[in-house]
């Protein structure tokens, strides 16, 4: 027989046609390999083999523009294309395994796989690569096996992987990976991934020739900073923040003009914006609770007495709920939510001279009036710890010294077991740990502030810091790594970080803050936050990021 031929033979009727295919019906012979799929035929290029839902190619110069947008393979062997480029396969959105082998292209640009958001498989192997850009696998949260086996990779971009959500096996055999202080990122990208990884061996430096990735150690080559990411125009004087159903919200209670605004995470435009805004009369706090499917908010008033919300679905906002007897609180001053034996709780400490710092507990349709505490102390904060085992509230007042009370099983109410002598003129309790060990701190507008350490039968004082004009003394952390901010009235307030080979918290950085009154810690997906709130200046958010110094 002679070379392959075409007959094709056309009806009168005419339909419209897509890109490579041709009007049905019809009948051809194109090189053998020809496909009707639906109401459309398209030619298989004449170097791939092509089946319903496959396509292969050997020594194609380009990615198949010509066929169907719904097959679910693509194979791409010795092609000779020179890169991967920004969205090179976003026309074949149905994509679950890609395979790109042997072939001569060296650089994997940005968002090369945009588009792929089924993409389950992706074999990059027998390559000579000399570049990955940093968000050339941007998108690939449903990416399960990655392969850049033998492909001459000497570096990889940090967070190369970041977006691999769904990563379950990762192959880096055979590269040329060399193990500079460039590849620090990826040790602890090995340690804490989910995913199966081979053997990473390191090609050089000569003193690392041969050895395994995970087994080497560096000198630190990073820096902890904190800086301003996002500054709200406006007073607030606490901040509470809280998730429902994967997103991270925050309450902020703004007294002057008598808002508890909600903000939301925006996943997109990477900062918090307003979402709902609870007003009131000089809302001093906002605190949420979340019990199951609901949303709770306590807004802590100082006149008009205090009112609780509900979130309504229904309306994506926050409705009253339930107030809060005038009678048993007077002058809020902290609100501090609890769980005992799975039962909800929360206090309001109260600073009015005749006031009652009062617990109150949900009963499955509201808050009732549970216990109240000690009469005539002025109670300025309230701070739940769990100590051995045992729930414990310790209450610090502008009258008298720390008041530490212990839950009792059998009356379930909290009874007072000690006080912290020689503790006075404290106004603000805080806990923390580091570890297994259990930590307070204790606040003094001016004088000494302390950090003190449980030995399994008291508090220690393991540390003093200077107070010039503090309301505040915060310990928050980020990850396995922690710190204190000191809130000043008069000058910088002050981050401390701890030194874990001395055991104890060392100056860090300074921020200003004007009349700063909380610092609360947000974490988001991939972020890390400080708000600040002010009474007197703007609030702000500090982002918490660390800077490879090695790049």
């Amino acid at each position: 027989m002679g070379a392959p031929f075409t007959i094709i033979l056309v009806m009168k009727t005419v339909l419209p046609l897509r890109q490579g295919c041709l009007p049905l019906p019809l009948c051809y012979l194109v090189n053998s390999e020809s496909w009707i799929q639906g109401d459309f035929a398209f030619v298989c290029p004449s170097p791939c083999s092509c089946t319903k839902d496959t396509v292969i190619c050997v020594g194609y110069s380009s990615v198949p523009r010509t066929i169907p947008s719904d097959i679910n393979s693509l194979s791409l062997v010795n092609a000779s294309y020179r890169e991967l480029a920004e969205g090179m396969f976003s026309h074949l959105p149905f994509l679950q395994l890609l395979l790109l082998n042997s072939n001569s292209f060296t650089l994997i640009k940005d968002d090369a796989f945009a588009g792929l958001s089924h993409l389950e498989y992706l074999f990059i192997e027998n390559n000579k690569i000399d570049s990955i850009s940093r968000y050339a696998f941007r998108g690939l949260r449903d990416l399960i096996h990655l392969s850049l086996a033998n492909s001459h990779i000497r570096s990889l971009p940090r967070d190369a992987f970041s977006d691999l959500d769904s990563l379950l096996e990762l192959d880096l055999r055979g590269t040329d990976l060399q193990c500079d202080c460039k590849a620090k990122w990826l040790i602890g990208w090995l340690q804490t991934t989910n995913a199966t990884v081979s053997d990473v061996i390191c090609a050089g430096p000569p003193e690392h020739q041969g050895k395994k990735l995970i087994d080497l150690t560096y000198p630190k080559t990073h820096s902890e900073i904190f800086v301003v990411h996002q500054v709200l125009p406006y007073q607030s004087l606490s901040v509470d923040t809280f998730s429902f159903k994967d997103d991270i919200f925050v309450a902020i209670a703004q007294p002057n003009v008598g808002n508890c605004r909600v903000l939301q995470w925006d996943h997109i435009e990477m900062n918090f914006r307003s979402y709902d805004n609870i007003t009131g009369q000089s809302i001093i706090g906002c605190k949420a609770i979340v019990i199951e499917d609901q949303v709770f908010v306590v807004v802590a008033q100082l006149f008009g007495g205090s009112v609780i919300y509900k979130y309504d679905e229904s309306w994506t906002k926050f409705v009253k709920f339930q107030d809060i007897e005038v009678s048993k609180i007077s002058k809020p001053n902290d609100i501090e939510a609890f769980q005992i034996d799975n039962e909800w709780f929360f206090i309001i400490a109260d600073s009015s001279k005749a006031g009652l710092s009062t617990i109150y507990k949900w009963n499955g349709k509201g808050f009732y009036s549970y216990q109240t505490m000690h009469e005539w102390f002025r109670d300025t904060d309230a701070e739940y710890v769990n100590i051995d085992g045992k729930s414990h509230l310790i209450l610090t007042s502008r009258s008298q010294v720390p008041d530490i009370f212990q839950w009792n099983k059998n009356s379930k109410q909290f009874v007072q077991q000690s006080e912290m002598q020689h503790m006075e003129d404290v106004i603000a309790v805080k806990s923390f740990r580091i570890e297994s060990d259990l930590f307070i701190c204790l606040t003094r507008f001016i004088g000494d502030s302390k950090i003190m350490k449980w030995n399994t039968k008291e508090f220690v004082e393991i540390q003093d810091l200077p107070s010039r004009g503090s309301m505040i003394l915060q310990p928050f952390s980020f990850k396995d790594r922690y710190y204190l901010v000191m809130g000043s009235d008069y000058t910088f307030s002050q981050i401390y970080s701890w030194d874990v080979e001395n055991k104890v918290f060392a100056k860090f950085k300074e921020v200003y803050v004007q009349a700063p009154r909380s610092f609360t810690a947000v974490s988001t997906d991939r972020m890390d936050f400080l708000f600040a709130s002010s009474f007197k200046g703007n609030t702000q958010i500090f982002e918490h990021a660390i800077v490879d110094l090695s790049l």
